[in-house]
């Protein structure tokens, strides 16, 4: 396990030990009628007389702005405010090289977002350049000095990066400002972290903390939280434990994130004892669980069947003040409906109207699947219709459950008429929702029903099993259709939908069914 390191960057330090100098670039002087333009026009923005500036508004050139720039560079507000002001006349105008000046004037004085902005839309403007990241890179080195900048630039050009979750610009980003000496703050860096666990990009997320370990930048309670994480997801749970326990000793005190953190890895491996543990340990140090840390324990003992010790959670969270999320509610609702106890789960469902929490489409969901499960369409359809009311838009869920529940009926053509209103409505459905179609037209017998739903599926390369194909060939065959049977195995060949292997099988299978 690395460990930090000693004498560790708090924040931007620039070094010159092994790093490339800094290139001192400067723009030429302003002379004869620029000049005479550049000290008019810094006069009247000083004077904030903008009616005067848009009479010279087509005498303006990036050279001349970039000089009234430098002029004016003092005034962070007047700067942004004439950058806008050129950007509605003439946006052209605001070159790279005019952002820059603008981009190191607003960092060198803490005005991150702003800068954000301006950052953003340079860096979606040249998107479709694959040397744009660099090309900005470059311009802002050049014009650093010139600005007397702050290294502030390029720690907002990182975080931009990693915010935009451009991961490998922001990788980049990074080694070229080691290059320079430079080192991002923190609080980029965890950005960073933050963009590749969204895209649950572990791995990387792993390799980057040992980075910052090896760069000397101290590690705060949300990088270390976002490492667990990255540990736990990949059920590393050992590391993030022994993380854990190294955090005091890193001069970082735990939050109720760390807690949370460490109790959702005990869950994912089914440890929901140690998970519990840890929850008493953390109130014992003074810490009230949230509803984060009752959702997490509570969805462990959903997923092990244990219902009981599930609910005995959510009295324990009214008892002690801590608020029921819709997580909470449908964490309970679906538990419930896994093991078949649909009235317990519509008892919840009603309760948590009353409790002002508003379902979501997952609620409903889950509901409707309860339902539809045990062959109760009209209940299922009345929830459906209240989906409008309260604005919530079925998806392939919604529409799923609701195939399944004309299939327990028998009414697979029914069940065949709301698939098609779920590639109607641009939803899309997946392996179970066909298989659950296909099974229905099958017991009915209905082979043609069967073989439509076949054809969906290999329009949309979705392989069918083994047992299935195998049912349809077999009643195909049994019906005299051969010549659909074989047709339909040579184009599930053809598309690589079927192994040869299982082709083969299944010819045996027709013989023996033949004799």
């Amino acid at each position: 396990m690395l460990r930090t390191k000693p004498h560790l960057r708090n924040s931007i330090e620039f070094s010159m030990n092994k790093s490339i100098l800094l290139p001192h670039r400067t723009m030429p002087p302003a002379k004869g009628q620029d000049l005479d333009f550049v000290n008019v026009a810094s006069s009247y923005l000083i004077h904030s007389e903008w009616d005067k500036l848009d009479k010279l508004v087509n005498f303006f050139t990036p050279f001349r702005i970039k000089h009234i720039l430098l002029k004016t560079q003092k005034d962070y507000v007047l700067v942004f405010d004439f950058f806008n002001w050129v950007d509605v006349r003439k946006s052209e105008l605001n070159t790279l090289d005019v952002s820059c000046i603008v981009l190191h004037v607003l960092t060198k004085y803490k005005k991150f977002k702003s800068a954000d902005v301006i950052l953003r839309r340079i860096l979606a403007n040249g998107s479709s350049e694959l040397d744009h990241p660099r090309k900005v890179f470059d311009a802002l080195v050049y014009s650093y000095k010139m600005c007397d900048s702050s290294s502030f630039v390029f720690d907002a050009l990182f975080k931009t990066h990693a915010h935009m979750k451009k991961l490998r610009n922001a990788s980049d980003c990074f080694c070229w400002m080691k290059e320079y000496g430079f080192y991002p703050t923190v609080v980029s860096c965890n950005a960073y972290l933050s963009a590749l666990n969204s895209l649950k990009r572990w791995d990387i997320a792993l390799a980057f903390y040992k980075e910052i370990l090896w760069c000397r930048i101290s590690p705060n309670v949300y990088t270390i939280n976002m490492v667990m994480e990255a540990y736990c997801k990949q059920g590393k749970l050992e590391l993030a434990v022994e993380l854990f326990n190294e955090m005091e000793g890193m001069g970082i005190a735990l939050n109720v994130v760390s807690y949370n953190t460490l109790i959702a890895g005990y869950c994912s491996k089914g440890l929901i004892s140690s998970g519990l543990k840890l929850k008493n340990m953390m109130e014992k140090n003074g810490m009230q669980a949230n509803s984060v840390t009752y959702n997490t324990l509570m969805n462990g003992f959903c997923k092990e069947r244990k219902l009981h010790e599930a609910s005995k959670l959510m009295g324990e969270m009214k008892s002690k003040g801590v608020s029921s999320t819709v997580v909470t509610y449908n964490t309970l609702i679906s538990g419930y409906i896994s093991i078949g106890y649909t009235a317990k789960a519509m008892q919840l469902f009603e309760e948590m109207s009353m409790s002002g929490v508003k379902a979501d489409i997952l609620t409903y969901n889950a509901v409707i699947s309860g339902l539809c499960k045990e062959g109760k369409t009209k209940k299922s359809a009345y929830l459906v219709k209240e989906l409008d009311k309260e604005k919530l838009v079925p998806n392939s869920s919604t529409f799923a459950a609701l195939i399944e529940g004309q299939c327990v009926r028998n009414n697979a053509d029914r069940a065949f008429q709301l698939y098609r209103s779920l590639v109607r409505s641009g939803c899309h459905p997946n392996e179970s929702t066909f298989e659950i179609l296909i099974s229905a037209f099958l017991q009915n017998q209905d082979y043609d029903g069967a073989v439509k739903v076949l054809k969906e599926m290999i329009d949309r390369a979705i392989s069918p099993t083994q047992d299935t194909l195998s049912h349809l060939i077999n009643g195909l065959n049994r019906c005299g259709d051969f010549k659909q049977a074989s047709e339909l195995c040579r184009e599930l060949e053809t598309r690589r939908l079927i192994s040869k292997e299982c082709l083969q099988i299944l010819c045996i299978e027709d013989a023996n069914s033949d004799i």
